[in-house]
């Protein structure tokens, strides 16, 4: 299914029932007196988050919902059936604004939270409402009131607690897929990823935690060049960065040159972003020689903490288990 991340939908709550003019006629009961009921009230309409969707795909083709209008007030006193609610399901991270303001209404984050977005209309009085000891016959009543309509921008944020990003085939799908049963695209071009992905890190009973893998960034992502300024938006919600590098792009004297691009990139886009904890994995190990890694491994920790940065190989599964792990504990400290 393809990935959405943006869509504008139109809700119309349902219309209040009216209330009737009415009066009993029965045999030989002479003054039978006023007996029209109320109407119902219109059905309101719900977002509700489930965490059985990751894309906001299936508004592609369905952006118009309406909810049930009450039923007319009946005689005998009978009062209109209320217009079913109506529950639209949307992916757990979805953000909710008016369209036409822009004012944001709420975020669905968790499984089964329910959002009312619009409000049915209520219900009309009959005319029994209006009968009193000076007005014995009367003929008024009411309609019932429309129900509530309005545009929403629905966006959907990824709900993770890790999130991958670095250049176009640096290998996050691959990482995604060796510590993941997810099964992302993987190529050897760039732009493998053109959609965001999410996988499930399993560490033991009951002990899991949650990965985005989003495309790749190139210099100017923050200004709409390549697809990064359009997914860099997902990393917002997650705790931890994990900055993949193919250690294939380090040069001499220019072993971070890749993580300071992406991270200018981060703090154009979203300042908050480059204030969240990043932990460096130069991939890809398996294509240098012994000397040559050990060479690397030298430079980078003059650089950074040995704690936050980590060497892997997909291929030969090679410091995997040792991220997987470390990852976890740390969001456990969170």
């Amino acid at each position: 299914m393809k990935f959405v991340d943006e869509v504008e939908i139109e809700v119309k709550a349902g219309k209040g029932g009216n209330g009737i003019a009415s009066f009993r006629r029965e045999k030989y009961i002479e003054f039978g007196g006023p007996d029209g009921g109320d109407g119902g009230d219109g059905g309101n309409i719900y977002l509700k988050g489930t965490k059985g969707l990751n894309t906001l795909a299936d508004f592609r083709t369905k952006k118009k919902f309406d909810a049930q209008n009450g039923e007319n007030g009946m005689s005998k006193n009978k009062t209109g059936r209320k217009g079913d609610d109506l529950d639209i399901l949307v992916p757990l991270g979805t953000i909710v604004c008016n369209s036409d303001n822009g004012v944001l209404i709420s975020e669905l984050v968790e499984d089964g939270q329910k959002l009312l977005v619009a409000k049915g209309g209520k219900h009309g009085f009959g005319n029994l409402r209006f009968k009193s000891s000076t007005n014995r016959a009367p003929r008024k009543f009411t309609k019932g009131s429309e129900g509530e309509e309005l545009i929403l921008k629905l966006e959907l944020r990824l709900l993770a607690d890790a999130g991958f990003l670095g250049k176009p085939n640096a290998g996050k799908s691959s990482l995604l897929r060796a510590m993941t049963k997810a099964k992302p695209k993987v190529a050897d071009y760039p732009f493998t990823t053109i959609n965001p992905s999410l996988g499930v890190v399993e560490i033991g009973f009951g002990e899991s935690y949650v990965v985005a893998d989003i495309p790749g960034l190139i210099e100017g992502a923050a200004d709409g060049i390549g697809l990064g300024t359009q997914f860099l938006k997902h990393l917002s919600r997650t705790n931890i960065l994990l900055h993949v590098v193919d250690i294939q792009h380090i040069q001499e004297n220019q072993i971070n040159i890749d993580l300071i691009e992406i991270n200018h990139e981060l703090e154009k886009f979203d300042k908050n972003l480059i204030n969240k904890k990043q932990y460096i994995i130069f991939n890809k190990i398996d294509l240098l020689s012994k000397n040559d890694l050990d060479c690397i491994k030298e430079k980078v920790y003059k650089i950074y903490e040995k704690e936050d940065v980590f060497f892997t190989s997909t291929v030969n599964n090679i410091g995997i288990n040792e991220l997987k792990n470390y990852i976890s504990r740390k969001l456990k400290d969170l």
